[in-house]
């Protein structure tokens, strides 16, 4: 009774966070980010498939980009919204494992998304939709594993076939659908130099050159690279050689002691001509340790003089400095030489040789081609084209593809594109949801709808009858899973056809990536229940305050 009538005391308030935190949670929370992702799927929604379109993004520096892979629209979005970052993540991701899908990887996920949506709407736990997805997954990809059909690698050409085949599916949805034929076989040819073993992309070299027109582009069997800076007396210089003795130097050789930084004093002009004397001494002793080789190519990453220019030109040795790291590195692999740092004890041995060495006018520009390569396990692709914004495209578009020829040498299966083993999946995840008594079979059975997306935004973008073929897919796939599992959406023809008849061949790794990426993707999305977003701390300056003391 002696607690009657007193004033109960407040609990004070506890501040957890820096006054300005915005926090978010809950279902509205969890909207809010699906809601962000199905926006940024729909910005590239309509660059799928052969009649995809382009987009033309304008960075903040006003660099123009023309592009529709998948990858490179994720990044110069500038995505800021936390969840639908995630979308960008697994865009790079399939770029650097698979190299194409890209767009694909990303439509998936978003579909995900968007089919769940109603069931978090209606309260149900986002571990049960998490759950089921990753279940859904499973089945999929071990399903692709069954289908995937190995083709004989012994036979030299059904190799080859095989990846023509499958470069010539990645190309048909870029901007060079239309020289497929002959990019095609420059890619495969391109992929095939290089050590089968290791298949390191970085040894094809890529150089741009405006102007002239697609078909002029060629392959060169070695190493080729832009004529660097040079000094007088380069015209002097032999610009082609049968069987050369080449040399690659990290070494500079040029009369410049101004980054030493140092002082010397002396007393007598003798003692100032010693030091002279010396410095030419050494610049000569290289040169002369250089020509003891009997080389008559000299590469270097450092500056190569005038002096030394017009050294090497009177003795008919051609040079080159200011060579990039990466064309000196493919310099050594396709001619057996290593670069050396130093002039000291360099040798004979130390020397590599291809069968020619010329310079060469392409376009406005000349080029130093190493041709014939004994040890040649590197390539380099010369890219024309009228705008530059067109020659970038057709590099990513190459990229794709080299990539992908890659998985098909590494993972030996392939499936058929154009959506046909999405719809086959489609109907095999219904078929297995129906095995399921738990609510994992709702989510599965969205899963199964969602993978129609490749297949129905094909025909979209293409100008068909969504709903026509989608049914009769649908039809095909259920009447007899055995004969009609390749059938998908024939761009060329506008039907419903066998695509792995018309080679429109795909990696199985390709398939298998993109949905276990989309996969995750989504399941990161719906395992947010809270976002926390600090306020930016603010320039002193930026609101014109006056620093401490100031007037």
């Amino acid at each position: 009774m002696a607690g009657r009538g007193q004033v109960p005391m407040m609990q004070p308030q506890v501040i957890v966070l820096k006054e300005g935190t915005d926090t978010s949670q809950g279902v509205p929370q969890l909207l809010s980010n699906i809601s962000a992702c199905l926006a940024v799927c729909d910005t590239i929604r309509t660059t799928l498939g052969p009649r995809g379109m382009d987009k033309l993004i304008v960075d903040g520096q006003g660099r123009v980009t023309i592009s529709n892979d998948g990858a490179t629209i994720m990044k110069l979005l500038d995505v800021v919204q936390p969840a639908a970052r995630t979308l960008v993540d697994i865009a790079r991701a399939q770029d650097a494992e698979v190299g194409d899908g890209t767009t694909s990887v990303v439509l998936l996920a978003g579909e995900l998304l968007k089919e769940v949506k109603e069931f978090v709407e209606e309260g149900v736990s986002s571990q049960v939709i998490i759950r089921g997805f990753r279940r859904a997954a499973e089945l999929a990809i071990e399903r692709i594993e069954q289908l995937a059909v190995s083709v004989d690698r012994t036979d030299a050409g059904e190799t080859r076939a095989l990846l023509e085949k499958c470069a010539a599916t990645s190309m048909n949805s870029k901007l060079i659908g239309s020289q497929k034929e002959f990019f095609t076989k420059m890619v495969v040819d391109a992929v095939l130099r290089l050590d089968q073993d290791q298949l390191n992309e970085d040894m094809i070299g890529i150089k741009k050159i405006p102007g002239g027109a697609m078909q002029d582009s060629l392959l060169v069997d070695g190493v080729a690279f832009k004529k660097s800076f040079s000094y007088a007396g380069f015209e002097q210089q032999p610009k082609a050689f049968d069987a050369p003795r080449i040399v690659c130097l990290n070494v500079e050789l040029e009369l410049k002691a101004e980054k030493d930084n140092a002082e010397v004093r002396v007393d007598r002009v003798a003692d100032y001509q010693a030091i002279v004397d010396a410095e030419w001494k050494i610049i000569f002793d290289k040169l002369d340790a250089i020509m003891a080789t009997g080389a008559n190519v000299v590469l270097s990453r450092l500056p190569i003089g005038d002096l030394a220019t017009q050294y090497f030109a009177d003795r008919n040795v051609f040079c080159a400095g200011r060579v990039s790291k990466d064309d000196l590195d493919r310099v050594c692999e396709a001619t057996g030489c290593r670069t050396q740092s130093t002039t000291t004890d360099l040798t004979a041995t130390h020397l590599g040789t291809c069968e020619r060495f010329e310079e060469r006018q392409i376009g406005g520009q000349r080029f130093n081609m190493f041709r014939g390569c004994p040890q040649a396990k590197t390539c380099t692709i010369v890219l024309r084209g009228g705008a530059e914004q067109f020659i970038d495209e057709v590099e990513r578009s190459l990229h794709d593809s080299i990539m992908v020829v890659r998985r098909a040498i590494k993972s030996h299966a392939v499936v058929a594109g154009g959506g046909a083993i999405e719809m086959e999946l489609s109907r095999y995840l219904r078929e297995s949801a129906r095995r399921i008594e738990e609510k994992q079979q709702l989510v599965i059975t969205a899963v199964a709808k969602a993978l129609e997306v490749i297949p129905r935004q094909l025909c979209e973008n293409a100008g068909f009858d969504t709903t026509d073929f989608i049914t009769q897919l649908r039809a095909r796939h259920a009447q007899d899973p055995d004969r009609y599992r390749w059938y998908g959406v024939d761009i060329e023809e506008e039907a419903v056809a066998d695509l792995f008849q018309k080679f429109v061949w795909e990696p199985a790794l390709v398939k298998i990536n993109a949905i276990a990426s989309a996969t995750e993707a989504a399941c990161l999305v719906l395992s947010v229940d809270e976002t926390v977003s600090s306020q930016k701390s603010q320039d002193p300056m930026a609101a014109g305050r006056p620093m401490p003391g100031g007037r």
